[in-house]
């Protein structure tokens, strides 16, 4: 299967794309934030990111999930910030310290062509919602130099139609990470009053434009949504209504995985009960809830052995 950016490139749409995405910029609204700020100016918006992106680090990652993984690791490129504020991030040195360094276009897409020559099986960008316009730029250089790997857009789900509807047909495997159900506990966590509606929406709009999962002979990701949902200390999250929500307005057949590695971090010690893990009883009861559901694709039925520590 060719990914869907290779036949885009060769039409034109993916510089016009490219190109229309870097206008927005200007009045910068390619977020649910929709702040109306001059990147290309130096201004920034609550992503606090300007005309380059961030990148903290990239390379081949083996801890992903099983079906982007195989043998040769999912190409990761970390871009440093984000659009949301969430009180336990895990990787606020990143998200929210901004660990990293501006990044033209011909550097991030030599990063995606390195990645591939050393045989990762897909370009994996984490966090990239505030970053969509510099990625379609160097996408389009990357491809004429001869990136062909599936794109995977790994994001906490704060998206805009309008930001996913440039990324018809670019993005190969959508991963939104559903992280809550109700829009107090968003506001609280998060910062964000209207993450409910906005994740389903942009959920349903990347399930429309990749449909389920599909993976190659050799277990291999090529194409489809891919769902994350972190479980978190006495139902925060709102496990049971997310996965509800995927097997009635999305696919019974959506591929989840239902995570158990919440561990307290940044400001969660300040904030109980994220000051401490997930219990082995608060997990299964999360799983039995997918299952619950009708949901039957989970990355993982059981925690790992010997990764599980909140007994």
């Amino acid at each position: 299967m060719v990914a869907g950016y290779v036949e885009l490139y060769k039409k034109g749409i993916l510089e016009a794309r490219a190109e229309k995405a870097l206008a927005a910029l200007e009045a910068c609204e390619l977020c649910p934030w929709a702040c109306g700020v001059d990147r290309t100016a130096g201004e920034n918006g609550v992503c606090r990111t300007g005309r380059d992106a961030i990148v903290s680090s990239f390379g081949p990652h083996f801890g992903e999930e099983r079906p982007l993984v195989g043998r040769g690791g999912s190409g990761t490129i970390f871009f440093a910030s984000c659009n949301m504020r969430c009180l336990f991030c895990q990787n606020y040195d990143i998200s929210q310290l901004r660990h990293g360094r501006a990044t033209s276009a011909e550097e991030l897409a030599k990063m995606m062509l390195d990645l591939q020559d050393s045989g990762c099986h897909n370009i994996n960008f984490v966090t990239p919602s505030h970053v969509v316009a510099q990625t379609l730029e160097a996408l389009v250089i990357a491809a004429r130099r001869g990136l062909r790997v599936p794109l995977v857009y790994n994001t906490g789900g704060y998206d805009s139609l309008e930001a996913l509807a440039l990324l018809d047909g670019v993005v190969d495997i959508y991963m939104p990470d559903i992280k809550y159900m109700d829009a107090a506990i968003a506001k609280r966590l998060s910062g964000i009053k209207d993450y409910p509606g906005v994740v389903k929406a942009a959920v349903r709009e990347m399930h429309r434009q990749v449909g389920d999962l599909v993976v190659d002979e050799r277990g291999i990701a090529v194409r489809g949504l891919l769902v994350r949902h972190l479980v978190l200390p006495e139902g925060l999250a709102g496990t049971p209504e997310t996965m509800k929500f995927l097997a009635q307005e999305v696919s019974r057949d959506t591929y989840v995985n239902v995570m158990d590695q919440y561990y307290p971090c940044y400001k969660a010690h300040d904030n109980p009960p994220l000051d401490r893990r997930v219990t082995k009883q608060e997990f299964t009861a999360a799983v039995d809830a997918a299952l619950a559901a009708g949901l039957t694709r989970l990355d993982h039925l059981e925690p790992r052995a010997g990764r599980f520590r909140g007994d």
